[in-house]
């Protein structure tokens, strides 16, 4: 029984696309249009309440596809009849596969117009392929113009989003994409990196220069990064949903947050893997220098803050608690 079902799952048991008849390809076509159209509706539908100008665009291109697909299906029942074989993109090797919904159901607005390019590049290139390995004129005449009709998706695309997206709303968009990207992933990511960075020096090199052992050192701040982010990264995610902040995905930015303070404290950390004691230390404070101005560039960078408050606020008080786990460290 399991070797029975190993070919659904091996790659190499797909047919090849020599091996498909043109009722096969013509058939494998209209369900990829109609594949297509619902990832139109789906983009549009999540896209409805943050971007409608785009949506609508959206809306419109799954329109362009379905009356692909029907004039498919005429052509197909004028030739083969009323039964469609039943011949999807996993059946085929080396077809042009879509994500399911649920992975792009998050994606930023410029990504999913990145991904609706992509998907007419890919259907143009699968025709423009099939014709070329297809001896049968008839049939490589029929994939010659769905190359041509998959070529024009991206004209028709522009013009849907010139008559849907003008200037305004083109740049409203965008700012709010840009604004929702810095609230899911800059902001929480920022918190973390100047909560790993500067909340880890007191305890990281009072042990360094209590103890003066690299590897004591070492273990003492990979526990104070790793669980420094577990924390950050639940408090984070527990303590807004996003739904009336408007600031995304919990999860997202917790992950964020968590990553980029556990990295805050392995910077300045990972110098004590080395066995000399002040050869480490110093390296280690290099870092910490690094780690500092990075974070006033960010802060600078994505929010807004004048670079000098920021270097005040972040590399002087960094400062401050470097030399208090130091002192501590000597007495």
């Amino acid at each position: 029984m399991f070797f029975a079902l190993l070919p659904a799952f091996i790659p190499a048991a797909r047919r090849s696309l020599d091996t498909l008849t043109e009722e096969e390809i013509l058939a494998l076509a209209i369900g990829a249009e109609e594949e297509d159209a619902r990832i139109y509706q789906a983009y549009a539908y999540n896209l409805r309440d943050r971007y409608p100008a785009s949506a609508k665009v959206f809306e419109d291109m799954a329109e362009v596809e379905q009356t692909h697909k029907n004039m498919l299906i005429e052509m197909f029942r004028s030739r083969f009849g009323e039964r469609i074989p039943l011949i999807r993109r996993e059946h085929v090797r080396g077809f042009y596969t879509r994500r399911p919904d649920w992975l792009v159901r998050n994606l930023s607005l410029e990504k999913i117009r990145q991904q609706a390019e992509a998907m007419e590049q890919q259907a143009f290139r699968f025709y423009t392929e099939a014709a070329k390995r297809v001896s049968d004129a008839p049939t490589r005449r029929l994939l010659g113009d769905l190359a041509l009709a998959e070529q024009g998706h991206e004209d028709i695309a522009r013009m849907l989003e010139e008559k849907h997206v003008g200037e305004e709303e083109r740049s409203e968009e965008d700012e709010s994409a840009h604004r929702r990207f810095i609230l899911t992933y800059v902001q929480p990511g920022l918190a973390g990196l100047m909560d790993g960075s500067v909340s880890t020096l007191a305890p990281i090199f009072a042990a360094a220069f209590a103890t003066q052992d690299t590897w004591s050192t070492f273990l003492i701040g990979l526990s104070a990064s790793v669980g420094a982010g577990i924390s950050m990264g639940f408090t984070e995610a527990a303590h807004d949903d996003g739904r009336i902040s408007g600031r995304g995905s919990p999860v997202r930015r917790g992950l964020a947050s968590g990553i980029m303070t556990t990295i805050g404290g392995l910077g300045h950390t990972l110098p004590y893997l080395i066995p000399h004691f002040w050869t480490a230390t110093i390296l280690a404070v290099v870092v910490v220098f690094f780690e500092l101005w990075a974070i006033a560039f960010i802060q600078n960078r994505y929010m807004e803050t004048p670079f000098m408050r920021a270097v005040m606020q972040v590399v002087l008080g960094g400062s401050l608690v470097l030399a208090a786990g130091i002192i501590i460290g000597h007495g």
